[in-house]
Order: C-alpha cells, then structure tokens, then sequence
C-alpha cells in the first residue's frame, strides 16, 4: 500500500452513536460502512483519564455492529495523540488511563483498524496506532517515541512493535534517540502505509473501505518478525557504544535497547512483558524523575507570579540591538531566526561592519553543518540591517542594550534610548550581573525597562533570563517573555541582584574551585569530578572557553564590595595578569594547540598553584573527589536556597531550569536544587555544616536549608 491517495469529495456522515457511559472526550461517527472515532482532548490530545477507556469502548461498539467493515481512529484539531500525559505516571492503576488496555484491544480488534495521523502522534499516541491494523498520514506529520528523553521507553508495546514494522537498525535509531520523523520518512520505511495528500479523514475513510475485506485487512503488527539488515549482536553492540557516547552515564538508552533485543530475540508476549518490567524500573529510577522533574520545570518557569492576566504582550513587528560585538550579534540573529527585522546600531561603521560580517559567518557555518539551507539564511539575514545613528530605533517595539558591562555606559546607552526610542516599546538590558533598577533609572520611564539576559552563545544557547525590575511593567514583563518564546528560548522570570540567580550562583561555585586549587587540587582534577557528575565542562574549561578575563573585570568591579572576611582567590587573578584570558589567547587555566579546543593541562600552571599555595602559607593536601563534589555542588545549593528565600527566584525548579538549560547542569539529575532533595537536605546540612566548621563564614547554612531540613521537606516545598 505505498501509493499516495488524494480524497475523493463523496462520502456520507451518519449520525454519531453516543453510549452513555463514553467520554465526552472522544466520539464517534458513521462515515457509510466505516467508523471513524475521534480523540477531542485539546491542545494535543494527550491520554488524560477516560481517552484510552473511551477510544477503546468505541472501538468495541464498532466490532458489534454487523454494518461496520473498518475503524479509522484520528485526533480532532491540529494532533492526532502527542503521547501520555505523564502527570498521571505513579497514579494507582484503577485511575491511571488505561493505555495499555487499549493497544491490547486494537491489537486484537475483529475489524481492520486505520490510524490516520496529522500533526503528532508520539509516546503513546504511535503505541496506539502501532497496535492498529495500518496508518495513513497528513504530509505534515511527525511520529516518535520520544519516551527516553524523560528517562523513559516506551512502555505500551512501542519497542516490541516498531522493530517489527521498520526493522531493527531503523527502530534503534528512533527509540534511542526520541526524535520524530517526518511522514515522508515514516512512509519510505514502512512506519505509514499512505500520506494523503487532501482531506485526512475523508482519504482515510477511502483507504478503510478500500482494505476492508481484503485478505491482509486484519494484518497485525503483532504477528510481524523483525527485520535484520546486518548481524544481530553487532548491531546492538553498535547502538550500545553510540548510546554510550552520545548520552554518557544515562540508563535509559542502554534499557530501550535491552527492549528492543527482547523484541528480535523472543516470542511477542515475552518480549512485551519484558519492556514492562524495564518501563517500571525506569520509572522508579532518580535519573526519570530528575528529567520528568525539568520537563515539568520548564513549563511552569512561564508562569509569573503577581501579574496581570488582562494584560497582553506588545505586539514586536521590528525590533533594534544597541552593539555589533559577539552578544549583540548573537541576539539580532535571534530575532532574525524569528522572522522578526532588527537594525543592529554601532558607533561606527568599522565596528558595525566587522559585526555584521562575523554574523554571516555564524551563519554560514550553520549552513555548512548542513542545519540550515542557503536560501533561508539569506532571508534571515536580509532582516538584519545596520546603522551608526540612535535615530534607527524610532521605528523598533523593542531594542536590546549589548554593550560592555559597564553601569556607566549602560545608563549612558538609556539615557540615549529615552529620548529615541517610541513611546511603548520595551527597553531590555542583556546585563549579566548589573543593577537593573539603576538602568532603569537613566530613563523617564523605568516602567518599559526589563533585562533580558542572553547566555553566550547567544543564538545558540537556550537560556533567557528575564530579569524583573522594581518598576518594570506587567506589560514589559510579559512581552519580553513573549519574545523569548518566540526565539525558541527558554524564559525565567527573576528579580534583581548582582549576578540575577545563574551568575551569582555561579560566582559561588568558581569561587569554590579557585579554593580546592589553593589547597591541592589541580584545574584538571577538579574539572574531571565534575564532567564524571555529568556536566559537559568543569570550572576551569568554562573559565577558559568563556574568558578568564570576563571574571577578572566583575571581580575588580565588587571589589568595593567584597566581605573582608571572605578568603580572596587570588590565583585567578595570577592567570590573567600572565596574559592567559582562556582559548582565545591560546592559553588559561589550561593550554591549547593552535586551532584547537582541547583543554590539556600544563605544567607551568601547576607550578603557579604550588607556589601560590606556598606564598598564602598552606600546606597542599590530597583532595578527594568526592569533596570536590560536595564542595562545588553544596556552595551552588546553599546560595540558591538564599535565592529561594529572598523571592529573587520565584520557585526552586525555575533554579534548576536555569542551570540545566545555562549552566550545563546534568539535566539527569534534575538540577541543583532538585538534586540537594534526592540527595536528602538533612544530609545537604550536615555536609554544609561540617564544611561551616572547616572554612568560617562563607559555608553558613542558609536559613531555607535548615528550615526545610528540620521539616524533613524539599526545596519544591518552598
């Protein structure tokens, strides 16, 4: 069945049967001879309580109608099912939805079964049109199992099934990865059976009439065997070494794996109970609740606590980004990527040439890697013009301030924008650390101030911190939340002080490695516990990669400011006044070939730390790495609890968000603050407390933490 079918006009609808026990959100109608049931659960018909009941008990009703010859099951609206809806996972059986009951019901249906599939169809809803009889698509469709990004596998026969139908290198390649394919795709390797290029329903309604009764109508995937294109254990060997490369330390592609062996190796009904027993383990394990925990986390970061429902965004149809340098470059390609035109302003035009020139090259490198095609970059960089004059932003609805961090020449930079900027358009700054309300004040209308705080790369990276002003307006807010969404960020709203919630934590955790170092680790010990916790770099990689000069000017900056009583790392400031400022001097914490990236320890270093360690009188010490861990980890949940406690950040997991999504947190661990609750806060004190003892005042438990351990609590209990 691999032809394409255009839907023909004539079709007659029956009246719907209603049973008075099915749900109202899913229905069916009589389309001729043919059934067709329809998941009514939007946005995206997800398997809330009474879909999978009510899909099943339709399907049923349909067997016992003698003038019933097929079934096509759909989604109503943009969807056909965009999976389960994990918040019911851990609910007692009798109340979860019962998926499991209905890929077992249209496995075993007496009437060939048609799932015909637009928008998405993952997790459970592909389990669901699995176990129908075949499956046709809207050309737009995508299909996946997208189970292990969550810690998960596919739990309703998806790694029994799929293998069967696409063969085992294609099914690996999906269920280990999680994502989609296109129909098109889906179509070349068996996964659909036609794409109906005019009306889903009507076409498939065609096809249903067209199978029924044929000799293969009832085809079960069920019955199929797995299809082998190489040796067997060598492929999965293969997958194994890939998972372990590509998600190193995560057991979730290891078990999707051992599931999908199960389905090559042994009989349909073995292989099916053993992918249950693996979806119960995983669901049980830190590593799922960790990712479910910043899947939730995320979503609910977007939710702002004290603002106006009525309020709606300002509508950004042109925006402007005050400096061409490597931030502000970054973030008019933001714009740009979200069809929205941005004038990029400079003092001169050498600057704004040379800046311009650098976001070509982003660009094409992009096209290159093959991620983007030629014509598309043209036309994204075709909405990016420059300009020499503040006068280029009377036009914009918002404009984006990318200059040095310097509080002088920002206040400057607004003061600018006050007079030249429209009235109602947002005014956003990209500091990383400064006082926005101080901004602000530069203006008469401190209202349309609201820092948006770009991560760097910052057309690559998904991080956006909103940063709240004292005066900042619902309507700003929300609007610089908007944009960020549309750029494809991840937002959190914070409030204001000096580094937001990411850089002062951060503070605190470089801060800590600068010590382990002064005391006896090396940059490359210390680097290494960290990347075995999960992160993608340590501190010192960051360090070099980021600039070690960046540190080194906010660290001059508080100096002012800085606690007597607080330990100064002064080794950090050894490395840059040696002209190491990281990679793009060839040199920092660690040295680098030419043209490469690759931190290799250096000797010349290690003497500077022993040395230094002699000048402040300490005596080096073996350091173990699971002090190391506790000590990076333990300072970045205690300023964090402080965060929690001072309203800065408006709830623990927008924390987590903020690091899994800037700060390269491990996102199978959930986050910082997540992490220091699996870990158990009464064990996060005791750990704080004894390090208290050890090294003075910089270690004082915070409040929250020792509240909530008392509590027997977690952060989430905030």
């Amino acid at each position: 069945m691999g032809s394409r079918h255009r839907g023909h006009a004539r079709w007659a609808v029956q009246p719907a049967w209603q049973d008075a026990g099915m749900t109202d959100l899913v229905t069916m109608q009589r389309h001729g001879d043919v059934a067709v049931i329809t998941i009514d659960n939007p946005p995206l018909n997800v398997f809330s309580p009474g879909v999978p009941e009510g899909v099943a008990g339709h399907v049923r009703q349909a067997e016992a109608d003698d003038d019933v010859r097929a079934v096509v099951v759909t989604g109503a609206g943009r969807h056909f099912v965009a999976g389960a809806d994990i918040t019911t996972f851990g609910m007692p059986r009798d109340r979860a939805p019962d998926l499991l009951g209905l890929v077992d019901t249209l496995a075993r249906s007496s009437v060939p079964v048609v799932a015909a599939i637009r928008g998405t169809a993952f997790g459970g809803g592909l389990e669901m049109a699995l176990a129908c009889n075949w499956r046709v698509a809207a050309p737009d469709a995508q299909l996946g199992l997208p189970e292990v990004k969550l810690g998960l596998l596919p739990g309703a026969g998806g790694t029994q099934r799929l293998p069967r139908l696409v063969g085992l290198e294609v099914a690996l390649r999906m269920i280990t990865s999680g994502s989609p394919i296109r129909a098109e795709r889906a179509h070349v390797v068996g996964l659909v059976d036609e794409i109906i290029d005019g009306d889903l329903i009507e076409g498939a309604v065609a096809f249903a009439e067209r199978i029924a009764g044929t000799d293969d109508a009832l085809r079960r995937t069920h019955d199929m065997q797995v299809a082998v294109r190489g040796e067997v254990d060598q492929t999965l060997a293969g997958a194994r070494a890939q998972a372990a490369a590509t998600a190193p330390g995560l057991i979730a592609p290891q078990r999707c794996i051992d599931a999908i062996d199960a389905a090559v190796r042994l009989p349909f009904t073995a292989g099916i109970q053993r992918e249950r027993d693996l979806f119960v383990e995983l669901l049980a394990s830190e590593q799922s609740r960790s990712l479910r925990h910043v899947f939730f986390a995320e979503r609910t970061a977007a939710k702002i606590d004290g603002v106006d429902d009525r309020v709606e965004p300002t509508r950004v149809a042109r925006a402007a980004v005050i400096g061409a340098g490597t931030m502000g470059g970054g973030i008019a390609m933001n714009f740009a990527n979200a069809g929205i035109p941005v004038t990029v302003i400079e003092v001169d035009q050498d600057r704004l040439d040379t800046g311009l020139a650098k976001v070509e090259r982003n660009y094409q490198r992009t096209v290159d890697k093959g991620r983007l095609d030629a014509a598309e970059m043209r036309r994204r960089i075709d909405r990016i013009t420059g300009a020499v004059d503040f006068g280029a932003v009377a036009d914009a609805d918002a404009v984006v301030e990318a200059v040095f961090e310097d509080m002088a020449l920002k206040q400057q930079v607004f003061g600018r924008l006050d007079n030249a900027a429209p009235p109602g358009a947002v005014l956003a700054t990209n500091t990383s650390t400064l006082d926005v309300n101080e901004i602000a004040a530069a203006t008469t209308r401190p209202e349309s101030v609201v820092g948006m705080h770009f991560f760097s790369p910052a057309n690559v990276m998904q991080l956006l911190e909103i940063v709240r002003g004292d005066a900042t307006s619902d309507e700003a807010l929300i609007t610089a939340v908007a944009l960020g969404k549309r750029m494809r960020k991840v937002p959190v709203v914070v409030g204001v002080c000096d580094g937001f919630v990411g850089n002062r934590m951060f503070h605190k955790y470089v801060r800590e490695s600068f010590y382990l170092i002064e005391e006896g680790a090396l940059p490359h010990e210390v680097d290494r516990v960290m990347t075995d916790f999960g992160f993608k770099m340590g501190p010192f990689a960051v360090g070099d990669l980021a600039g070690l000069d960046v540190g080194y000017r906010i660290r001059a900056r508080q100096a002012a400011d800085r606690d007597p009583g607080e330990r100064y790392p002064a080794i950090a400031d050894k490395v840059v006044e040696m002209g190491r400022h990281g990679q793009k001097t060839g040199a920092g914490f660690y040295r680098y070939e030419q043209g490469s990236r690759e931190p290799l320890p250096d000797p010349e270093i290690h003497g500077l730390i022993v040395e230094h360690s002699a000048d402040l009188g300490m005596q080096r010490r073996e350091i173990a790495d699971q002090e190391i861990r506790d000590r990076l980890l333990g300072q970045l949940v205690n300023e964090g609890a402080r965060i929690l406690e001072e309203g800065i950040a408006q709830r623990s997991g927008d924390i987590d968000v903020i690091y899994v999504y800037g700060y390269g947190f491990p996102a199978h661990r959930g986050g910082p603050m997540f992490h220091a609750g699996l870990v158990g806060l009464d064990a996060v004190l005791a750990i704080t407390e004894h390090f208290h003892e050890q090294h003075g005042r910089i270690w004082e438990p915070a409040p929250l933490l020792r509240r909530l351990a008392a509590q027997g609590a977690t952060f989430e209990d905030a």
